[in-house]
């Protein structure tokens, strides 16, 4: 809603208060202002002119040399473009010096050979936007009315000098839809009364119901529907300050009839049409719901195909209207137009909604219709046009309305107690405050048995229950007086293990230089169970809006590998990704998607790029085990983890391994098969995921710390001749089985595959480490336990080089 604080002055006070703080302070009362717009910002110098006379220019067919009067002694000649420029006409003028919208400076300058001494502008020079100019300007200058002073302001005659607040409002809030309803508002912020239009206007002795009958065929949709005729009417343009006042609420300005509509529409928030009654040819309105198939062209020239739910305004023959949307075309407004019927209504906010989204035309008039009139306002609407087209179009208006009332006008009523505002807001307001604040708001307030009777009016339909009025009184009173204090419990809120374990997941990935990522639950069909852990029932929509987001994804890895995709294609050619989110496997008892939580990571590129050391070191499978490891670790649950190599469509078959669990399959890690690689435009890749429901949900015992050992540990080194084909983590597992609790760590350190080895050979050196921490070993005792290994290892044929 963009609100004209020139007009809005009309109806409330708001001298000695500054745009800025006038924005603040209805900021601070609920209803946000996103911008405060200076419609003269950075613009000075320009004044209204007047073309004595036009010449061609000698030197180019377009250009036109103009001599105008702008308030000296002496003509200026100024050389213009504009096709509508001519003798006689007031015009807008930038003086040399003069400042424009979007950092222009006006200069003496000469065209073609001819001296211009400034600029005759258009609205859009001016700042306007084009598709508020009227249309008979909209290609050139603007014309300012005859009686313009030469020299005046200029900006000030527009309406220029003036600030417009931008208000955001939200859904409930259409109130504030119209500038009795903001004046409203900030009549009740500044302790302000509120000017309402006087309406008065003389009627001739013919009736409306004589000339025009009307009929209501669904009063469930249509309770109230008035009409107003006006004879003698004069279609022109609208007097100035009528168009600026419209521009300045973002619209166009068309003719004096169609622009008191759209007047209306934003002084009093209630939509309202303007029929030609020559036009309607039957002398009556019958409205009713469309036959199925029924066409009707609005007023935008489209040709629309109604069905029977919708509803229409028809002469009782064909439509002439869409209820609540946009008026027909074969009824509008003309030149030719000499008697006008005004239709004031209220239409089923519903009903309009439906018909809206039916045909795909949204207007400000269906905006208001769905989110709900005044009721109290149809009437006066209707009264405040006829004066209006009285006033500026020279219409003789038509004794009395034709009219058809079911509308419940009641106001609600809302009883509260001021305790339960108090014990709501954590406040102790006192009742002379709730009461001064109800009355500022204009609600009918009586204080009763220590109860609050509100008849709240009915512009304010948002306000149904006692908490609508608790906020009511919040908003007013001042959010920022509302006290900080911590709610009285005797409860202490923390996380449960699952969400601290989370965390500590979400702290391992982001520690190993990770970056999270979110991506998209929907995926594919066919790329929906692509690298899941476990294949289930895909869920699919019903309604997908394309088939790459119809299914409920088992894995979070393809769109994981996407986002790398997306990275690499943009140049940054190392990517290190997370996701924690769930994956949706079959469906539960209630028929609703199981979802499952995992954890999925993408590694490309570098892992380490320090240059200045000469230290690079390419992603390859041991760094996302390693992160995998990390995990684990800092779980807890390193002694139950395993790693089996596997193979998997999708990923290398050399280069993969499932995760277990206690024996149980609860991750991947791989590295992304070659074609995939290439399908995805990626190099070398590797992907893991983990059921971090399954790992987070596992039993843990209680971490216990260790002292630093006292005593020194010693260790072996061996090197084993194994079948290629063997895991090293086997003989890791035959080693620390081997039944001596002498032992505390054994790792890897070497593998060698040369040509020295036999074919299907390779060489995997183990390095033990021996330690009591209770004394220092003996050399024998090492020895000892140290051939237990060696025997073990022997049983179970692997070979000592």
């Amino acid at each position: 809603m963009l609100v004209s604080l020139n007009w809005l002055a009309q109806y409330v006070d708001i001298a000695g208060i500054a745009p800025q703080e006038l924005a603040e302070k209805i900021t601070r009362s609920g209803i946000e202002v996103d911008a405060v717009i200076d419609r003269s910002a950075g613009m000075t110098n320009v004044v209204v002119g007047h073309v004595v006379s036009k010449e061609k220019h000698p030197e180019a067919d377009k250009l036109n040399v103009c001599q105008v009067d702008v308030g000296e002694e002496e003509y200026q000649q100024i050389v213009c473009g504009a096709p509508n420029v001519d003798a006689g006409q007031k015009v807008i003028v930038a003086r040399p010096g003069a400042h424009l919208p979007g950092g222009i400076k006006i200069k003496k300058a000469k065209l073609r050979g001819q001296e211009s001494n400034g600029m005759i502008c258009s609205l859009q020079e001016l700042g306007v936007e084009s598709r508020l100019v009227p249309k008979a300007y909209a290609e050139g200058i603007y014309v300012l009315p005859a009686d313009a002073v030469p020299g005046s302001d200029a900006l000030e005659l527009l309406g220029l000098r003036d600030t417009v607040l931008e208000l955001g409002l939200t859904p409930n809030r259409s109130d504030a839809l119209s500038m009795l309803g903001v004046a409203y508002e900030v009549a009740a912020i500044l302790s302000q009364e509120v000017k309402l239009p006087e309406i008065s206007y003389t009627t001739s002795t013919e009736k409306a119901t004589d000339k025009l009958k009307l009929r209501v065929e669904d009063t469930s949709v249509n309770p109230l529907y008035a009409a107003k005729v006006v004879n003698n009417v004069k279609v022109a343009e609208s007097p100035l300050w009528l168009q600026h006042y419209l521009m300045a609420s973002g619209v166009r300005p068309h003719n004096n009839v169609v622009d008191i509509t759209n007047y209306i529409l934003m002084e009093y928030g209630q939509p309202l049409h303007a029929f030609d009654y020559d036009k309607l040819a039957t002398g009556e309105i019958v409205t009713r719901h469309a036959t199925e198939g029924e066409k009707v062209t609005t007023l935008d020239d489209q040709e629309r195909t109604l069905a029977a739910h919708n509803y229409v305004i028809t002469n009782g023959k064909e439509p002439v209207a869409v209820a609540g949307v946009m008026g027909g075309a074969n009824s509008e407004v003309s030149e030719a137009t000499t008697t006008v019927v005004i239709e004031s209504a209220y239409f089923a906010g519903s009903s309009v909604r439906r018909t809206s989204k039916d045909l795909g035309l949204r207007s400000d008039s269906s905006a208001r219709f769905e989110k709900g009139v005044d009721t109290n306002r149809v009437l006066p609407a209707a009264e405040r046009a006829a004066q209006l087209l009285a006033e500026l179009a020279g219409g003789e208006v038509l004794e009395g309305t034709v009219l058809v009332d079911e509308l419940d006008k009641t106001p609600a009523r809302v009883i509260v107690s001021p305790d339960f505002v108090n014990a709501r807001l954590g406040m102790k307001i006192s009742l002379e405050d709730m009461l001064s604040i109800l009355h500022r708001l204009k609600f009918d307030v009586e204080a009763a048995n220590g109860m609050l009777i509100i008849d709240v009016p009915t512009r304010r339909g948002d306000i149904k229950i006692e908490e609508d009025i608790v906020e009511e009184i919040a908003r007013m009173y001042g959010y920022d007086e509302i006290p900080i204090t911590l709610p009285a419990s005797d409860v202490v809120g923390g996380l449960t293990a699952y969400q601290a374990k989370r965390r500590i997941v979400r702290s391992v990935m982001e520690g190993a230089g990770l970056y999270q990522a979110v991506t998209y639950s929907l995926t594919s069909a066919e790329a929906s169970q692509k690298f899941a852990l476990k294949a289930e029932e895909t869920t699919k929509l019903l309604m997908p809006i394309s088939e790459e987001r119809s299914t409920l994804r088992q894995s979070l890895i393809p769109h994981l590998v996407e986002a790398a995709a997306y990275n690499v294609a943009r140049q940054i050619d190392s990517v290190a990704l997370y996701e924690i989110s769930s994956v949706f496997l079959g469906q539960t008892a209630d028929e609703l998607p199981l979802e499952e939580e995992h954890l999925a990571l993408v590694l490309t590129g570098k892992w380490t790029d320090n240059a200045w050391q000469g230290e690079k070191k390419n992603v390859d499978f041991f760094v996302a085990k390693g992160i995998i490891e990390a995990v684990v670790a800092k779980l807890g649950l390193t002694a139950r983890i395993s790693y089996v190599k596997t193979t998997i469509d999708g990923l290398h078959p050399g280069r993969t391994a499932h995760v277990l669990l206690d024996g149980e399959v609860v991750g991947l890690i791989g590295q992304l098969h070659p074609a995939e690689q290439k399908k995805a435009g990626v190099k070398e890749t590797y992907v893991a995921e983990l059921n971090l429901l399954a790992i987070l949900s596992a039993a843990t015992e209680e971490l216990v710390y260790t002292p630093v050992p006292r005593f020194p540990a010693m260790t072996r080194d061996i090197a084993l001749e194994l079948d290629r084909t063997m895991p090293a983590g086997e003989i890791v597992s035959i080693i620390k089985g081997a039944g001596t609790k002498l032992l505390k760590d054994v790792q890897v350190f070497d593998v060698y595959e040369g040509e020295k080895m036999a074919a299907g050979k390779k060489s995997v050196a183990f390095s033990l480490t021996y330690f009591d921490p209770e004394r220092t070993l003996t050399d024998e005792e090492v020895v000892v336990a140290h051939n237990k290994v060696l025997k073990a290892l022997a049983t179970a044929g692997a070979e000592v080089r």
